[in-house]
């Protein structure tokens, strides 16, 4: 009997990133395949980036079309269904997830409002940026919380590079100036991403622009030092790092107000920028709050149990940014790939298990530590004690390189080592014959 009701149990998986397709993909490798399980993932984009690149699609220093990932193919790759749609409900008696009509670029209606039934639902929504309701943000500051908003913000600093060259009047006080609000992660890496693609570009022929003069990078953090989730010691060493590359950080600096060409401080300063970017905090998406009923907390993120079931509800799971994670005396699991990594792996192994009604297993968070990187031949991180002993503290090329295998290790969970390998060695040496920053 209860092989009967395995056979026929339908999973659905809200939202794509890196814990929902590393979850769906395994999950129809050994279920879907074989038609024990019916998997379904609900994603609203066509196709998937690991979101700790768009700093770099941002940049123009990575070809997006390179690394992005088909949901449609990976689905049939991989044996299960990928149905495109914004979730705008869920209704826990009938068991069904809502899904919102998709619209094509020109408005015309893709696929109608739908339903889906589940009989276990997993949400892996992810997270977006926090403006703590600050006045001008949403109508002056750029995000890079998606593809479009990294493809948007490239080709915006382009254009301003094109236009301070081609103009005959001297540059306003604005022009080419970058204010990047939050020193976290993403902040970080954008400002030294962009420190050299800026540069690139004017260096393509855009000679009336002097990068030393005309380009300035401000990095404004509310909090008393950068990567303030991090240890010290990493702080201390990316400013140092920043520093050298001429880049501004202001720490301490609380945002009042944002807007058209300026940032605008609690102290009274201003901060004139014709690009400005919100990388400042953190929280899961506005839908999620009070979503079916189910528990969440200040920030949209569903509190779940140490099995990863929502409090109020066992059959709906969450996994990644999306969730809040008791990590004890810590407060809560860190929203960071690594953790969705875990969970996604971890939920894969106890999903067969709810099935058949077998107790399941805490999920414990394991910290191995962060890499932060800081242009194409430099980063700066730490590994936990418990991996080497003490906290190690490193930068520069092997941190950048132990950068790139944690997304190498990412691709391999996704495409398989073959392919990875294969995939690499064509974009090494297409990068003989390419620009090194794309300018379109």
């Amino acid at each position: 009997m209860r092989k009967r009701q395995f056979e026929k149990s339908r999973i659905v998986i809200v939202g794509g990133g890196a814990g929902g397709l590393e979850f769906a993909m395994p999950l129809g490798d050994k279920y879907g395949r074989r038609g024990t399980l019916d998997i379904t993932l609900n994603e609203q984009n066509r196709t998937y980036v690991w979101k700790p690149k768009l700093h770099e699609i941002a940049a123009g220093s990575m070809d997006i079309g390179a690394h992005e990932v088909d949901y449609l193919a990976q689905s049939y790759w991989h044996g299960f269904r990928y149905r495109v749609g914004e979730m705008t409900g869920i209704d826990r008696h009938r068991r069904q997830v809502q899904v919102a009509p998709h619209l094509d670029a020109e408005g015309r209606e893709v696929t109608p409002k739908r339903t889906f039934d589940y009989d276990i639902l997993v949400l892996a929504v992810g997270s977006q940026n926090n403006d703590f309701g600050t006045p001008g943000v949403a109508d002056h500051a750029m995000k890079l919380e998606t593809q479009a908003d990294a493809r948007l913000f490239h080709e915006t600093m382009v254009n301003a590079c094109i236009r301070a060259h081609a103009q005959s009047s001297p540059l306003g006080v604005h022009q080419l100036k970058v204010a990047i609000v939050g020193a976290g992660a993403t902040g970080v890496e954008l400002a030294a991403e962009l420190h050299r693609t800026t540069r690139e570009v004017v260096a393509y022929g855009l000679d009336q622009v002097d990068p030393q003069k005309d380009i300035r990078i401000t990095l404004i953090e509310a909090a008393e030092r950068v990567l303030p989730a991090l240890p010290e010691r990493v702080s201390k060493e990316t400013e140092k790092l920043l520093a050298r590359r001429g880049i501004e950080v202001l720490v301490g600096a609380k945002v009042s107000e944002v807007g058209g060409d300026r940032v605008s401080l609690t102290d009274g300063r201003t901060i004139p920028a014709e690009l400005i970017v919100w990388a400042a905090g953190v929280k899961a998406p506005d839908c999620l709050k009070d979503i079916a009923g189910l528990e969440t907390n200040r920030i949209n993120q569903l509190v779940v149990r140490p099995k990863l079931q929502t409090t109020r509800y066992a059959r709906i799971f969450a996994i990644g940014d999306c969730c809040a994670c008791s990590w004890g005396e810590r407060g809560n699991v860190p929203p960071r790939a690594q953790a969705a990594h875990q969970q996604a792996a971890h939920l894969y192994c106890q999903i067969p298990r709810s099935l058949h009604g077998t107790p399941l297993d805490a999920y414990r968070y394991r910290d191995f530590g962060s890499l932060i990187s800081l242009g194409e031949f430099s980063a700066v991180g730490w590994i936990l004690g418990a991996l080497v002993g003490s906290n190690l503290v490193f930068e520069g090329m092997f941190a950048r390189i132990m950068y790139l295998s944690l997304y190498k290790m990412h691709e391999c969970a996704l495409h398989g080592l073959a392919r990875v390998t294969l995939s690499t060695l064509a974009r090494l040496i297409n990068r003989r014959t390419e620009p090194h920053v794309k300018l379109h």
